[in-house]
């Protein structure tokens, strides 16, 4: 039996390594760094068990749930509080996002919270999506692609733009209509990309959108290396991978300047390492986190309680703010804030490294509140290459958000197909034939 060999020890590289050993693959997996996980990490700060990558899945489809279902863990999903999120404007206005959207996408394109931000005339080129038929729009490739065409570039650049990259790290002209679930259909089924909105909110609520763990998403990467275990599975880790074939790895060179070859069924997890359609490295970029810890003394507490930004303030591109996104995670989460004991926890994203104190200055700008130098007691800071989406050319067989797009679910269910496509091993399947074909001699 050929030996699979799983590169990258991410979210996707364990779960494919698991669906497969439970086909019948031999499987090993290699990961350059020491830690397991990819960009699900947890840190505990001042008690506070806090997520330091995804922090939440979307339960849209059901993929994440019933796979937490499948690991035994989905007793351990919690919700996040009812409260809508922000945005910071090109202007640094800062307003409720609209409450009737879905990705920034308005339901309602003349309420007032959507002309705050994309101005009348913006609005009224909005309103004219529901004049448009249905397959207007619905064969285009893009998000960003879809909405310009029905509802105009204000709605687009003003309102969607920013939401989807605070949550897809890319503009909707880079996000895949796919990366939506049911959108064209209910475009279709509506005859309008507003109600297509509203109809997909009706389905799942704004509080049923997202969830998470009690104990932080690494609780997710601390089940499947226990099953990954319990199966056999070896993860060889500070294995620095350089090439990835279809049948072979080359490993970095050794101190005396030889490279190490192994060969086996490639399956690759990790970015970097295979090239496009057009014969290019898929991109990497950097997001980089800065989590602080607010004391539960001084003039902020009792502002920051009573959560003035709701869950939390998505910037847009103009903004003189550099934060890209901030989530008030104590307000977002129930059981955080029943576990920070007066705490306020908040976490910003940039595209570029920044300071302790620019982030605190940022946090206070975006949440209008006076927050003191001395106010934070905790900072943790970490900085994610992340791969950008590409279509990649022939060889080895590839999972991740680099094929999969952004998000837990999208991951974890390319995996899941990934590992389906491959099925069992050639000889399991001769097995099970040989099988079949004496009981029916029989």
């Amino acid at each position: 039996m050929t030996e699979i060999i799983v590169v990258g020890a991410g979210i996707a590289g364990l779960v494919v390594a698991r669906e497969l050993v439970l086909l019948g693959h031999t499987v090993r997996i290699v990961e350059s760094a020491e830690r397991a996980g990819g960009q699900v990490a947890g840190v505990s700060l001042a008690g506070l068990q806090l997520d330091l990558g995804a922090e939440a899945f979307a339960t849209r489809g059901g993929v994440v749930p019933s796979y937490l279902e499948r690991l035994g863990i989905d007793d351990r999903i919690v919700t996040p509080a009812d409260a809508p999120a922000w945005l910071c404007t090109a202007d640094d206005d800062l307003v409720p996002l609209p409450a009737a959207s879905l990705l920034g996408i308005p339901s309602v394109p003349l309420a007032a919270d959507v002309v705050r931000v994309v101005g009348r005339r913006g609005a009224w080129r909005g309103l004219l999506d529901s004049l448009l038929p249905g397959p207007v729009g619905s064969r285009l490739p893009t998000v960003g692609a879809l909405v310009r065409r029905r509802m105009g570039d204000a709605v687009l650049e003003r309102l969607v733009a920013p939401v989807v990259e605070g949550i897809h790290s890319m503009h909707p002209d880079r996000l895949p209509v796919s990366a939506v679930p049911e959108l064209v259909h209910n475009l279709l089924r509506e005859n309008s990309l507003a109600r297509a909105v509203s109809r997909m909110r009706i389905d799942a609520p704004a509080g049923m959108l997202v969830a998470s763990l009690d104990t932080g998403m690494v609780a997710l990467v601390d089940t499947l290396l226990r099953d990954l275990d319990r199966f056999g599975v070896k993860i060889e880790r500070g294995v620095h991978v350089v090439e990835a074939h279809a049948d072979r790895i080359v490993i970095a060179s050794d101190e005396d300047g030889a490279s190490e070859v192994r060969e086996g069924r490639i399956v690759v997890a990790a970015p970097g390492l295979v090239a496009d359609e057009h014969g290019e490295i898929g991109a990497i970029v950097e997001t980089h986190l800065v989590q602080l810890v607010l004391a539960a003394t001084g003039a902020h507490r009792l502002a920051l309680a009573g959560a003035p930004r709701g869950t939390g303030v998505l910037v847009a591109r103009g903004s003189s703010v550099r934060a890209r996104a901030l989530t008030h995670v104590t307000a977002k989460w129930p059981h955080l804030r029943a576990a920070a004991a007066g705490r306020e926890v908040v976490r910003l994203s940039y595209d570029h490294p920044v300071d302790v104190d620019q982030a605190r200055q940022d946090a206070a700008r975006l949440l209008g509140v006076e927050i003191a130098t001395d106010a934070v007691e905790h900072v943790e800071t970490v900085t994610w290459k992340r791969a950008q989406r590409f279509t990649p050319g022939a060889g080895a067989v590839i999972v991740g958000e680099q094929v999969a797009g952004t998000g837990l679910a999208a991951v974890i269910g390319h995996a899941l197909e990934t590992a389906r496509q491959i099925g069992p091993p050639d000889d399991a399947r001769t097995g099970l034939a040989n099988e079949h074909m004496k009981g029916s001699a029989a």
